[in-house]
């Protein structure tokens, strides 16, 4: 499901009524837990948090053009998706999810490299993705991206 938006306002004012509550909230979350220097936008035409180009001037490896993206929230044909760069470089933060997911959910974990997908829109574990989203700081976010990602590409 492709939304065009300008803010993260508009997009959540275009996706289906029933889940405006849900992508609110997580956003609400994700905005008060975050570390200082993450920057909300549009990103990838879903809601995203990047680290903008007045701290990290090189950009996204990809296209420099953009900010170095960290966590996408967006709202998919048949699930609520959380895109979380942090789980997908740092192999002990992925396990830290993993063990603790069980723990908030009743569901089974849905995810990919990156992506938390979530079917049920009445069984979302808000306490556990705030935690998640204070568990990287910026700078250990360019120090991660820069050790395991951007290195590939020399």
């Amino acid at each position: 499901m492709t939304i065009d938006a300008t803010t993260p306002d508009d997009y959540i004012s275009k996706i289906p009524e029933e889940r405006k509550p849900v992508l609110s909230k997580l956003r609400k979350i994700i905005k008060a837990n975050l570390p200082k220097g993450f920057q909300e936008c549009i990103n990838y035409k879903m809601i995203g948090y990047v680290v903008p180009h007045e701290i990290y001037p090189d950009g996204y490896h990809c296209d420099p053009k953009l900010p170095l993206p960290f966590i996408n929230l967006a709202s998919q044909k048949n699930f609520v998706a959380v895109y979380h760069s942090g789980i997908y470089a740092d192999k002990n933060l992925m396990e830290w999810f993993v063990e603790e997911f069980p723990k908030h959910c009743k569901r089974k974990l849905d995810m990919g490299k990156s992506c938390i997908r979530f079917k049920s829109m009445n069984d979302i574990p808000y306490g556990l993705i705030g935690e998640l989203c204070t568990k990287m700081t910026t700078q250990d976010w360019i120090d991660l991206y820069e050790q395991n990602i951007k290195k590939n590409e020399k």
